[in-house]
């Protein structure tokens, strides 16, 4: 089975003072990287420079079994940046240069065109509300476009509606883009709290956010609540278990997507691979950064 996983990849600083750790991450690259972690065959899509932070990066990846087939190359430009600094709770806050990152041009590069063929043959699409945020119009249809030609031959099309507010012209446009990725998903990873953000602070319930997801197809809508656990599909909640000492947030629900589309992908029911998200997710906060490196902890088994 193959997964591409579409997005943008950011150099990552972490740690604190004079400790700053260099890194990686972005939404869709977490969720990829735990995903090559349990085993499955995933291909990245995105754009990365040709200098040495991005060769650095694609070795990185290759390390830890991200295909990188599709990975295109931007000779004038760099990878994102981002820092995290986090508060005595380990939630976390988030400093960005990502203006002119490679990933933003990932639909207009020379090899675009044979990548997007590529991506079209996967069993299965994943990617996120920041994918289209960083891209251009064209650039966000022609994302769209990719989904719906691979979900008519077959494949699932999994959509995290990720939202950072700072990306985006206004709520507005923030929920029209949204609204077209729901259209053309089959497995929908909303956030409560980015919901009721979008939606201009609605006091929006667990339920209403399934309502708004599901529409008339049904899709399979899993609402990710932080320390409350999640909402799975039929209404009924999946508590997070407690956790003890948590160093940084960064990267929970990515790490949640993917232990629930592994889980999902061998079959199990959305409670089972909730509580195998949630594990996942609890392991990745007690660390820090977005991707902690594996240790004898690491619920991939």
């Amino acid at each position: 089975m193959r997964i591409c996983v579409i997005g943008e990849a950011m150099i990552e600083l972490s740690g604190a003072d004079s400790a700053l750790r260099l890194g990686y991450g972005g939404d869709t690259l977490n969720t990829a990287i735990h995903l090559a972690r349990f085993g499955r065959r995933v291909e990245y899509f995105t754009a990365l420079g040709a200098d040495q932070f991005s060769d650095r990066l694609k070795k990185d990846w290759a390390s830890e079994g991200l295909d990188l087939s599709l990975i295109l190359t931007d000779p004038t430009r760099l990878p994102g940046l981002y820092a995290i600094t986090t508060d005595n709770e380990g939630e976390r806050t988030f400093s960005y240069w990502r203006g002119e990152s490679a990933a933003r041009r990932m639909f207009a590069l020379p090899e675009t065109a044979q990548a997007v063929d590529a991506a079209v043959s996967a069993d299965v699409i994943m990617f996120s509300l920041i994918t289209l945020a960083i891209l251009p119009e064209d650039a966000r249809i022609a994302l769209l476009d990719l989904c719906a030609r691979a979900r008519a031959r077959g494949a699932r099309i999994v959509f995290d509606g990720n939202y950072r507010s700072r990306l985006w012209a206004d709520e507005g446009e923030a929920q029209l883009w949204r609204n077209r990725a729901i259209a053309v998903s089959d497995i929908g990873l909303p956030t409560l709290s980015d919901e009721a953000q979008i939606e201009g602070g609605a006091d929006l319930s667990g339920a209403d956010v399934i309502r708004l997801w599901s529409g008339s197809d049904k899709r399979e809508i899993v609402v990710k609540t932080g320390a409350n656990g999640c909402l799975l599909p039929d209404g009924a909640t999946s508590p997070a278990p407690p956790v003890q000492d948590v160093v940084d947030t960064s990267g929970a629900g990515d790490a949640f997507n993917a232990g629930y589309l592994h889980a999902r992908l061998d079959g199990a029911t959305p409670a089972t691979a909730s509580a195998i998200a949630h594990r996942l997710a609890a392991w990745v906060i007690r660390r820090r950064g977005a991707i902690p490196a594996r240790d004898a902890e690491a619920p991939y088994a």
